[in-house]
C-alpha cells in the first residue's frame, strides 16, 4: 500500500473526517505538500476546475504519495522539510507539514499498517522566528481613528474597548447587545444591563457558535455605548437578527476585505505598516493598564467626535484612498 492509498482509504475517513470543518480544511491544504494536489483533491472529492488560484504540482517536489507505506523513512520527510524551506515557506508552515505527516504515520502505527518508530521523530525543524508584537498608545489610537471610515472605525473601536476578535465583532447581532439599564431576556438567555453577550462569530462566511472558552458577557464601556446607540438608530438593519456592523446589503462585514482595502492603506499612510486587527486587540490590553480617568475622558471625547463625523459613512460609499 502506498502512502497515498493509506491516506485515501484509512487516514482521511478514520481521522480527518472526525475533525471540525476548519480542521478538515487545514488537512486538505497541508496534505497538498505531502501528496500531489491532484491526489488530495480527488481524496477529498473536490472538483478541479483549472482555477489559477489552486495550488499546482511543483516540478521536483519530493511528494511521498507513491512511496510504499512500509518503506517510508525519516529521509523522505526531511526532504519535504528541506524543499519547503528552499521555496521560502515560513517556519510555521514547515511545522504544519511535518505534523500532518506525523499524524499519518501515527494512525498507521495504531492500525498496524506501519511497524517501527514514526519517521518524523528525528526530522529537524528550523527555529521559529517571532514577529515583533505591536500595540498603540492612546494618542496613536486617536490619530488612527480620525482617518478611518465606516466600518473599519467601528471595528477598531469595538476591538480596542472590548478585546473581541474580528470574527466575533463581525458576527455580533443586536439580540446579543443590551443597551438598556435593566436585564433582558433574549431567546431564553438573560443579558445583564449595558452588556454584550459574546455567543456567535462570523467565520469563513458562516455564522457559528464561539468556542466555549470564548463565551462571555462584556460590560459596555461609555465610549462604546455611545457608538452602539448611534448604530442602533440607523434606519435599517436594526432588528434582533441583524448584524451590528453590516454592508449596504445588510450582510456581515468581511474582515479580510476591509483589512486589504482600508486597514493596510491607512497603515502605510501613517507609517505603521504593521497595523492589523490583532494590533487593536493588543492595544486593549496596554490601554487597560494605563487607562486613567483622564485617558477615559479623552477616549470618550474622541469617540463622540468620530461618531458624529463617521456615522453618515454607513449610508454612503467609502471614499477611495491612495
Amino acid at each position: 500500500m502506498s502512502v497515498a492509498d493509506f491516506v485515501a482509504t484509512k487516514f482521511v475517513p478514520e481521522h480527518v473526517a472526525f475533525k471540525t470543518a476548519a480542521g478538515q480544511r487545514h488537512y486538505h491544504a497541508i496534505l497538498k505538500h505531502v501528496l500531489t494536489p491532484e491526489q488530495v483533491d480527488k481524496i477529498f472529492g473536490v472538483q478541479t476546475d483549472g482555477s489559477k488560484t489552486k495550488l499546482k504540482r511543483y516540478p521536483g517536489w519530493p511528494y511521498i504519495g507513491e512511496i510504499r507505506l512500509r518503506d517510508a523513512h525519516s529521509g523522505d520527510v526531511q526532504s519535504l522539510v528541506r524543499a519547503a524551506l528552499q521555496n521560502g515557506y515560513s517556519s510555521q508552515t514547515v511545522k504544519h507539514i511535518r505534523n500532518v505527516v506525523s499524524a499519518i504515520f501515527a494512525h498507521a502505527i495504531r492500525e498496524r499498517y506501519f511497524f517501527g518508530k514514526n519517521p518524523t521523530g528525528s526530522v529537524e525543524l528550523p527555529g521559529m522566528t517571532r514577529k515583533e508584537s505591536h500595540s498603540l498608545t492612546l494618542p496613536e489610537t486617536i490619530k488612527i481613528l480620525k482617518v478611518m471610515q465606516y466600518p473599519e472605525c467601528q471595528m477598531t473601536l469595538i476591538a480596542i474597548l472590548t478585546s473581541m476578535n474580528m470574527s466575533e465583532i463581525c458576527g455580533l447581532q443586536w439580540k446579543n447587545v443590551n443597551l438598556t439599564v435593566g436585564s433582558v431576556n433574549r431567546e431564553g438567555e438573560i443579558i445583564p444591563p449595558r452588556t454584550i453577550a459574546v455567543r456567535k462569530q462570523w467565520h469563513r462566511g458562516e455564522l457559528c457558535d464561539v468556542r466555549k472558552c470564548r463565551r462571555k458577557n462584556i460590560e459596555i464601556p461609555q465610549p462604546l455605548f455611545s457608538l452602539l446607540l448611534n448604530l442602533s438608530r440607523r434606519s435599517a438593519f436594526n432588528g434582533w437578527s441583524d448584524f451590528v456592523l453590516t454592508s449596504k446589503a445588510g450582510t456581515p462585514i468581511n474582515q479580510a476585505n476591509v483589512s486589504a482595502r482600508r486597514l493596510k492603506i491607512i497603515g502605510k499612510e501613517l507609517q505603521l505598516p504593521w497595523l492589523s486587527w490583532q494590533v487593536f486587540r493588543r492595544t486593549h490590553t496596554t490601554l487597560a493598564y494605563g487607562f486613567s480617568m483622564q485617558a477615559q475622558h479623552e477616549m470618550t471625547k474622541a469617540v463622540h467626535t468620530i461618531s458624529v463625523q463617521n456615522f453618515s459613512g454607513m449610508n454612503s460609499p467609502p471614499q477611495k484612498r491612495g
